[in-house]
């Protein structure tokens, strides 16, 4: 009997038969990844009011279980709605506004994205977002020349793809008075020959931005509602905005409120603003079904990229720089112990191998004798070998296309033996139990189909290297799946409510076209999302 018989003569006994329980929704005939304990499969479950009520085989399902809303999955693969555990969704929402520059493979290439860009818009402020000089024949930072002759009176300001730099014209330099006296802690500003570059790293950019026009409400609406497009395409059901001002916060609640926006977002306060920290603070942690409020977001340093991230010996290619601290120690610390006084988590980012040490002390030494507290250092990407040990007991946020993005001159920028505690994600795990996955979009691709690839495979979309990037950590399939589903929810102490297709939690679920548990590696940053649910509703 074929089970397309099978299943017309489930569906009738439905109609046939009073005494079942009338759901929302019934999902059935497919392979269904629960992400449980037991990372068990199933064929078919049960939805009513948002919620997973039941889960079995399609037989077991329909035997109790009646709706008006029926899907038969044809075998789709289908797991728990995916979670970001580190992104910037509002800065995506933005950067989708301006000109695109990732994937320049030089300088005059990324001028001629801008001129083209601005043919189109005819702006009185220029931005731009994505170049990373690592990726030109000329890697060194660029200068602002070519932008001073081409818009002598424009503002221009582009954005490095980790954002921990910008190239500014002189034009908007100006807006922040910069000259060669210029000083900013924890920020720097590139010169050349004593004359200013237009590359401000850190720090250093906010005294442009500063003066820079504010965005309207209308423009942060679009944003925000632009970034839940992307998401959505993708599978994303949650995200972890990593550093959010008030503004915006208040702004993704009512616009939650409203219906407008619809996917689950863990707002991680920017707590580098002494205003932000006060006023949340005094304010507690509070949470909805779609919006939590119980972090804060503070960076220890920069980046590898723009040499920012802070090491403890200087960089390999650069032997007379060491990196930022991109906030005051003194800053970090107190707000540390604040903040261990309260309900909140504190995630801080944290890639040089200074900076992690840093973190790591100041959280093993103001969680003192508290428990079950769930800090977690973001990105975890230079490690020395005695600090692996803090760990245990705090979370690593990690987002594997990072190591796939910066294998060409990671080892360049830090040498050989610091490489060995470097995108250590599977020692991470192995120690403390757990890791968290997340993308850090716009950095990178918004894909987490590129967060699975490069954490298996270790390669980036060439496939390369062929037998992966310091392949000894690589992770599982099941753990990271787990990564980006349940670990990153137990992050952000939700695992009770979603992060798992089991009874009682938020029913949000992705159907895939193809099985990512089995398909070849290749092709595994080619699957599709053919439909995303959150809430039992389908996007």
């Amino acid at each position: 009997m074929s089970k397309i018989v099978i299943y017309f003569g489930i569906f009738m006994s439905i109609v046939s038969c009073s005494s079942k329980s009338e759901v929302d929704l019934i999902v059935f005939n497919g392979n269904i990844y629960t992400v449980n304990e037991g990372f068990d499969t199933i064929e078919a479950f049960a939805v009513y009011n948002g919620k997973f009520i039941d889960t079995g085989t399609t037989e077991q399902i329909f035997s109790k279980y009646t709706a008006l809303d029926i899907i038969d999955a044809q075998e789709q693969t289908i797991v728990p709605g995916l979670i970001d555990a580190h992104a910037h969704f509002m800065r995506l929402g933005t950067t989708m506004q301006e000109a695109n520059l990732v994937g320049t493979e030089s300088y005059d290439e990324m001028i001629q994205r801008v001129i083209d860009f601005q043919k189109n818009k005819n702006l009185d402020f220029i931005r731009g977002r994505g170049w990373d000089q690592n990726d030109w024949e000329d890697k060194q930072f660029p200068t602002k020349s070519k932008l001073d002759k081409l818009f002598p009176n424009t503002p221009v300001a582009l954005t490095r793809v980790d954002g921990h730099a910008a190239l500014f014209n002189q034009a908007a330099l100006d807006l922040g008075d910069i000259t060669n006296n210029s000083f900013v802690e924890g920020g720097q500003i590139i010169k050349e020959k004593g004359k200013l570059t237009g590359v401000l790293v850190d720090k250093a950019q906010g005294l442009v931005w500063r003066n820079w026009p504010k965005s309207t409400r209308a423009d942060n609406i679009q944003a925000l509602l632009a970034a839940q497009k992307e998401c959505f395409k993708y599978g994303l059901s949650t995200v972890n905005d990593a550093g959010v001002e008030r503004g915006i916060i208040e702004l993704m609640d009512s616009l939650h409120k409203s219906g407008d926006l619809k996917i689950r977002i863990y707002a991680m306060v920017a707590g580098g603003d002494k205003d932000n920290l006060d006023y949340y603070l005094e304010r507690g942690t509070s949470k909805t079904d779609q919006l939590n409020i119980r972090s804060f977001k503070i960076s220890a340093d920069g980046a590898l990229g723009s040499r920012g991230a802070l090491l403890r010996k200087p960089y390999s290619d650069k032997h007379d720089t060491y990196g930022l601290p991109v906030t005051n120690m003194a800053y970090f610390n107190e707000a540390a112990q604040r903040i261990a006084l309260s309900d909140y988590q504190l995630n801080t980012h944290a890639i040089g191998d200074s900076a992690n040490h840093s973190v790591l002390k100041t959280y093993t030494k103001v969680l003192q004798g508290t428990s079950d507290r769930r800090w977690k250092v973001e990105h975890a990407q230079v490690v020395s070998p005695s600090d692996f040990q803090y760990f245990k007991n705090i979370i690593p946020s990690i987002q594997p296309t990072h190591a796939t993005s910066d294998m060409y001159w990671a080892e360049e920028r830090i040498g050989k033996d610091r490489m060995k505690g470097a995108y250590a994600y599977k020692k991470l795990l192995d120690i403390h139990g757990k890791v968290a996955l997340g993308t850090d979009f716009p950095v990178e691709y918004v894909s987490p189909f590129y967060t699975f690839h490069a954490a298996v495979a270790r390669q980036d979309g060439n496939n390369y290297p062929s037998g992966g990037f310091q392949k000894h950590d690589a992770l599982t399939r099941e753990e990271t799946l787990r990564g980006m589903t349940i670990w990153a929810a137990y992050s952000n102490f939700e695992e009770n409510e979603k992060g798992s297709i089991e009874n009682g939690k938020f029913a949000d679920f992705v159907f895939l076209d193809k099985n990512i548990m089995e398909v070849d590696e290749k092709v595994i940053r080619d699957i599709k999302v053919t439909a995303i649910f959150v809430g039992g509703e389908k996007q």
